[in-house]
């Protein structure tokens, strides 16, 4: 039984890592860094400098996502905004409105040629990192430093006097919300995930039904609308209900591919985020609720159902980090074979079953940037999560002789996520060398 200490910690936990958030959260990071430093500066009309410095993997997932509410594509409009805007105290919602006349500036800030983007490297540093450094006529330097996770302020300086004050008042305006991934969060395992989902109380858990509620208005925004590579439309279509029909599986895979496709296409919604992901948040929580309303479920099995399958993408991101190259859609895929199988009444040997089936399935597939094609990727994990845990009701399970697979559920999850952190480094870096000579080549032409 959990201790009222574990209760509290795993429901803070949460709260903390399925947050709300407008457009890609990488790009939306960067935007959170710039608007830090730019808060900073009396005269941002006045600007000689605007420089920013991204590890690789930001740099990957930013360069060819769409930006809410202005059509465009990339880091520099995002930088430009958050110049702009300057208003950190909004976060990773920081990009949900600006006006015309905002949006007129950020593009000729973008155009003035003011902007450079450039890797940072050496030793240490952490794959999530963001440094702004702006700089104004006058001859005051803002500079500030997110690392770690998406909303993580490390350093905050004018003129290179750190600025704690600036940053306390920030906190302040964030309603008092902790910092997130603080040394004080519980460390998971299946158990601790299993025994709160299943018997946690209920009143703590009814946030995540309603941010489920929140990721299926994108989808529906989506479906009015022609976002990314509309994969739920052609889901909905004659030629899509010829060869899928309009089954649970298939109403699955439209509600979910339809919110990443508005995400990644730049439209002006905002989603409820897993771990620092909005994909993560949408493909946890939308197959779940999706085959939970097709089933009949009660709320309060629905709101288990994704509170399990949230928290196993929770416990998986903490060991493998907030980005890597492991595909974020194997993670959800993950959580929902798992809820699924709690859904169709599985037992917790069955729900163990099905997360081994997902991982002896897609541990594989690749992370090459946040875009358009997401919606793609989605897909494939929710059809198989579907299999994984259909599989699992039937007794097939894939075994602790096959692959990465452990017959230890935790030790399972352990070897996905050092697959991905360590073991796919080397494939990480060649996915962001053929993704920067493309761009390299398209402007040169």
């Amino acid at each position: 039984m959990l201790t009222p200490c574990q209760l509290k910690q795993i429901a803070e936990l949460v709260h903390r890592e399925v947050v709300p958030a407008t457009g890609c959260t990488e790009p939306a990071a960067v935007a959170l860094t710039v608007a830090y430093a730019a808060s900073l500066l009396e005269d941002r009309a006045q600007l000689s400098r605007v420089e920013v410095l991204l590890s690789a993997n930001m740099l990957k997932n930013a360069l060819g996502v769409g930006i809410p509410g202005t059509s465009m594509f990339g880091i520099p409009i995002a930088i430009a905004l958050g110049v702009i805007l300057a208003r950190p105290e909004k976060q990773l919602e920081l990009l949900d409105c600006f006006s015309c006349e905002e949006l007129q500036r950020a593009k000729q800030l973008v155009d003035s040629g003011l902007i450079t983007i450039g890797l940072k490297e050496g030793e240490g540093i952490d794959k999530l990192y963001v440094e702004a450094l702006l700089e104004d006529t006058a001859g005051h330097c803002a500079r500030a430093v997110l690392c770690r996770t998406h909303t993580g302020l490390t350093e905050l300086e004018l003129d290179g006097v750190p600025q704690q004050a600036s940053r306390q008042k920030v906190e302040t305006e964030r309603e008092g919300a902790p910092c997130p991934e603080q040394d004080t969060d519980i460390r998971l395992n299946f158990d601790l995930v299993y025994e709160y989902s299943l018997t946690g109380p209920i009143e703590d858990m009814d946030f995540i039904y309603e941010a489920a509620q929140q990721n299926k208005r994108a989808s529906e925004y989506s479906l009015e609308h022609s976002c990314g590579h509309q994969l739920g439309k052609m889901m909905q279509s004659d030629l899509g209900k010829q060869f899928f029909g309009n089954t649970v599986l298939s109403q699955m895979l439209t509600y979910t591919s339809s919110a990443c496709d508005a995400r990644m296409d730049g439209a002006p919604v905002t989603v409820m985020s897993n771990s620092g992901s909005g994909n993560q948040g949408i493909s946890s929580m939308l197959p779940v609720l999706t085959f939970a309303e097709h089933q009949g479920a009660t709320r309060e099995q629905a709101t288990r159902a994704l509170m399990l399958s949230s928290l196993i993408v929770i416990y998986i991101k903490q060991q493998l980090g907030r980005l890597s190259c492991l595909c974020g859609m194997v993670v959800s895929g993950v959580g929902t074979a798992c809820a699924l199988t709690y859904l169709l009444g599985g037992t917790r040997d069955q729900a163990i079953g099905a997360i081994k089936n997902m991982i002896g399935n897609v541990a594989g597939m690749i992370c090459d940037g946040a875009k358009p094609s997401c919606s793609l990727k989605a897909s494939t994990g929710v059809g198989s999560a579907m299999i994984a845990a259909l599989l699992s009701m039937q007794g097939q399970v894939v075994t602790g002789n096959e692959g990465i697979v452990d017959e230890d559920i935790d030790r399972c999850i352990s070897n996905l996520a050092e697959l991905g952190r360590e073991g796919m480094a080397l494939t990480d870096q060649h996915v962001l060398k053929i993704m920067t000579s493309k761009k390299a080549k398209a402007a040169a032409h």
